[in-house]
């Protein structure tokens, strides 16, 4: 006798099916009851409120201690006295912001300042101090001098020149550095020559005693041994570097060089 057919046994399956009853339909989730949402509220409130008085309220988590690294010129004491931190304030409350401004309005000789919060009881402030790059003489104080940075930011008055640092100076006297001072000012003049102190080759900054400045596009160096460079303006220095340091090499035993023009250099003097 021939077996089921396809079709017998889809209408088999079928009435199985329908003997059965249709699929029971998905659980939908429990929501928690009220009593859970209030008990869990409750909880929540209590962890934040016992977190707020933990950072605010309690003496576990207060400023005891004032760390300062970097100094160089500066003293740990004039760094802390200045940054006046609350001791024994909150220390999530310590305004981070206002201790690096006092810093800043104070102590014009540091350059930039991070003021960290070192858990549970430390304030850390990282010093960075501006560096002389060159020097003048204070017009107010015979005798002293005053430093710039390297972003011809005057910072610090000191009485003995640091070693090392070239002199600049400005020569308002004459009258291409007298136009040069009504059309660029004096501030944009200082920055130009500072401009010139970076480009030099290490060999040549090392020698550099002097960088004078007559007008923008006239600034001169003055090295040991009364050598002197002709450098012009600020343009093209990492050009004019090369250059002296070449011609340098090519003429060990000239007085005077001119890089004004770094592709026509020239050197005279011996």
């Amino acid at each position: 006798m021939a077996g089921a057919t396809t079709a017998d046994r889809g209408e088999r399956d079928e009435a199985e099916a329908s003997a059965s009853g249709p699929p029971p339909a998905p659980r939908r989730p429990r929501l928690p009851g009220v009593r859970t949402l209030v008990v869990t509220g409750v909880l929540l409130v209590l962890i934040g409120a016992g977190g707020t008085w933990l950072l605010y309220g309690s003496q576990w988590l207060r400023v005891e201690r004032v760390t300062i690294s970097g100094t160089d010129v500066l003293t740990p004491a004039q760094v802390r006295d200045a940054a006046a931190v609350p001791v024994g304030s909150p220390l999530i409350s310590v305004d981070t912001g206002a201790i690096e401004d006092r810093l800043r309005r104070k102590l014009p000789r540091i350059d930039s300042i991070d003021v960290v919060r070192s858990w549970p009881h430390g304030i850390g402030l990282k010093v960075t101090e501006r560096k002389p790059v060159l020097i003048v003489e204070d017009d107010r104080n015979s005798g002293k001098f005053v430093e710039v940075d390297h972003g011809g930011v005057r910072f610090a008055t000191v009485d003995k020149a640091p070693k090392g640092v070239p002199r600049l100076e400005l020569t308002p006297d004459e009258s291409g550095a007298a136009a040069s001072l009504r059309r660029f000012g004096p501030d944009r003049l200082v920055r130009e020559a500072v401009r010139v102190a970076g480009q030099l080759p290490a060999a040549v900054a090392r020698d550099t005693r002097t960088v004078k400045v007559r007008s923008y596009d006239d600034i001169a160096l003055g090295l040991t041994g009364g050598r002197t460079v002709a450098w012009g303006s600020a343009e093209k220095g990492a050009a004019k570097a090369h250059s002296l340091a070449v011609l340098m090499k090519a003429a060990p035993k000239a007085r005077h060089f001119d890089v004004s023009v770094p592709t026509a250099p020239a050197s005279a003097g011996s």
